[in-house]
């Protein structure tokens, strides 16, 4: 029997599918539940169609526990990004009704019309490693707001005096310096002590849960806590959301996905470029954490950190350009560990990159080598003739393709 793809509209408590073949006729359609006689029906509603590819929309989403269901039970299932299913509604019959019907309709279109979906594939360690990531996550948003609490209720009971990122021992200072008379003040230190050991608790919570992460790290056999300022978390994040770095063609295509590659906003002559606030914004975050910490630290990112600012760019643009400099160097690491346990192969290794080293750090580029400035996937190719004679500007170097 013919192949067929099933798209697949997943809810909470229930899903939508429709089952397509490679001309896009409808072969089968159904709602089922969630629960467990629901998944049980649904499958065998499809079991008639052995040669069967199950397209999920959103499956880093609310489409992640049916997702990692079929796979646990031997299904091919691929990932339909939602803009592609967007899309294709726009474009289909019914005045971009948006009902489930239509969006499985319109995800199992894309599935069929569209090479190089993402494969799904189900990894244990990996759902451990992004649940606990996640967690911790959670902990330090309660973290933030337990100090701000904490902050408001110190300013009430001493009025006119504040303390920048306060630390619970320093709270607990203050706090016993602090005797009220009155009811309120009373009242007032009562939950601000209440809080502090709120704050205390999430804390040793926080501590407990970066140590599990280290291990769990190690055991994947990643050495991205070889690179300067990439901890524990920052590690665990990247593994978590990038699965199979085989995914990505190359250093650019991981820079996009991370939000670090700026986006081309030329016109005419005038060549510029925007910030990105596209790709995956965990990510983008803890790459962030990483630049941070290496301009505070005396590394080779500090030092190109400051030589883009005496080339006359700002902090936050000189930023930028370090962040994408990371990024190429968490993706050369995640490349180099990958062919290492022989996990993945690749067709193209970081070496055959203008200008990439084996050297781990973020700076570790060869010092000609073009900055993020570049955009992705590469400026325009150009139809004006190069200038010939005299020192190249930066704009001339930007309107010559690269060798």
């Amino acid at each position: 029997m013919a192949k067929v793809f099933i798209g697949v509209d997943p809810h909470k408590l229930s899903a939508t599918i429709e089952v397509v073949d490679r001309n896009e006729t409808v072969l089968a359609t159904g709602r089922f539940g969630t629960d467990k006689a629901g998944y049980a029906a649904m499958r065998k509603h499809v079991a008639s169609y052995p040669d069967r590819v199950w397209a999920v929309e959103g499956s880093n989403g609310t489409g992640r526990p049916l997702a990692h269901r079929l796979l646990a039970d031997g299904e091919h299932v691929v990932d339909v990004p939602a803009k592609l299913s967007a899309r294709a509604r726009l474009f289909d019959t019914g005045h971009n009704r948006k009902t489930d019907a239509h969006d499985a309709h319109a995800v199992a279109v894309v599935a069929v019309r569209t090479r190089g979906l993402r494969v799904l594939a189900y990894d244990e360690e990996l759902e451990v490693l992004r649940m606990l990531v996640d967690r911790r996550e959670e902990l330090t948003r309660a973290k933030v707001q337990s100090v701000n609490r904490l902050q408001r209720l110190l300013s009430e009971l001493r009025p006119g005096k504040g303390k920048k990122d306060l630390t619970a021992l320093q709270a607990k200072r203050i706090l016993a310096s602090v005797r009220p008379r009155d009811v309120v003040g009373k009242t007032r230190k009562r939950l601000a002590l209440e809080q502090l050991a709120e704050l205390v608790v999430i804390e040793a919570k926080i501590k407990a849960s970066t140590k599990e992460l280290k291990p769990l790290v190690l055991a994947r056999g990643s050495h991205l806590m070889d690179l300067t300022g990439v901890g524990p978390v920052v590690a665990a994040r990247i593994l978590a959301d990038v699965g199979d770095v085989a995914r990505f063609a190359d250093r650019n295509r991981f820079a996009s996905w991370t939000g670090t590659a700026p986006l081309d906003a030329s016109s005419g002559e005038q060549i510029r470029h925007r910030l990105s606030r596209a790709g995956n914004r965990k990510a983008n975050h803890v790459i962030h954490i990483a630049a941070a910490c290496q301009i505070r630290l005396d590394t080779p990112g500090r030092a190109y950190y400051r030589r883009k600012l005496a080339a006359g760019k700002t902090r936050m643009e000189a930023m930028r350009c370090l962040k994408r400099r990371i990024s190429d160097a968490i993706y050369r690491q995640l490349v180099t560990d990958a062919t290492t346990t022989a996990t993945v192969g690749l067709d193209a290794g970081p070496g055959g990159h203008r200008g990439a080293s084996h050297v781990s750090s973020a700076a570790g580029f060869h010092p000609h080598t073009g900055t993020s400035d570049q955009p992705l996937p590469g400026p325009a190719p150009t139809t004006l003739p190069a200038p010939t004679g005299g020192r190249k500007t930066r704009t001339t170097r930007a309107l010559v393709p690269a060798p």
